[in-house]
Order: structure tokens, then C-alpha cells, then sequence
């Protein structure tokens, strides 16, 4: 089983910045994509940004240009840097990591309340 804790987040004021980690246990770090979500209240969990084993990235359109998923295969550790946040990227945001060549949700961490005020 592969544990996956997030930390990082909090309030921040509109326009401002947060950094989001995400340190897992498995040994074989490198080869897993991973990936950030995050739900809103009321809302149903969301796709924010991958980033696969080869290094390429893909993120969703609400957060492009704004958010940068990074990963550190030495610390087995993903991060989500988040400028010029706004109100609406208040939510719980989730780690999820794939193992390669699986197929289903992968496994995920409990989250992190990110919280933005206007």
C-alpha cells in the first residue's frame, strides 16, 4: 500500500501564493505519475494537474498558467505551486499517485484545505 500525506496548505489573500507537497512511501517514486485534485464544497473532485514519469505535464484550463506541478524523485515528493490564487481554488486539494501501467483511481492522500479569500 502506498501512503501518500499532503501538507502546505492554508489561507492565503487573492493574488497570493501557496506551496503544496505531497511525500509518498513507495520506493519506486520515480516511475509514478502524479497528480493533484481538488473538491470544493458542494462540488465534485476535480482534475487539477499530472505530471507522468517521462516529466511532461498536463493541466487543467482553470488553474493553466497559474498553478506548476514539480516533483522530487530524491524525496519522493510532489508539489503543486500556486500563484495569483483566487477564491474560487478554495477546496480540499488531493495527491493521487498511479503506479506504471495501472489501471483505476491509483491511490490517494487525505488532503489539504487550501482556502482563499477575496
Amino acid at each position: 500500500q502506498v501512503q501518500l500525506v499532503e501538507s502546505g496548505g492554508g489561507l492565503a489573500q487573492a493574488g497570493g501564493s501557496l506551496r503544496l507537497s505531497c511525500a509518498a512511501s513507495t520506493s519506486i517514486f520515480s516511475r509514478y505519475g502524479m497528480g493533484w485534485f481538488r473538491q470544493a464544497p458542494g462540488k465534485e473532485r476535480e482534475f487539477v494537474t499530472v505530471t507522468w514519469s517521462g516529466g511532461n505535464t498536463w493541466y487543467a484550463d482553470s488553474v493553466k498558467g497559474r498553478f506548476t506541478i514539480s516533483r522530487d524523485n530524491a524525496k519522493n515528493t510532489v508539489y503543486l505551486q500556486m500563484n495569483s490564487l483566487k477564491p474560487e481554488d478554495t477546496a480540499v486539494y488531493y495527491c493521487n499517485a498511479k503506479p506504471p501501467s495501472f489501471v483505476g483511481a491509483g491511490y490517494w492522500g487525505q488532503g489539504t484545505q487550501v482556502t482563499v479569500s477575496s
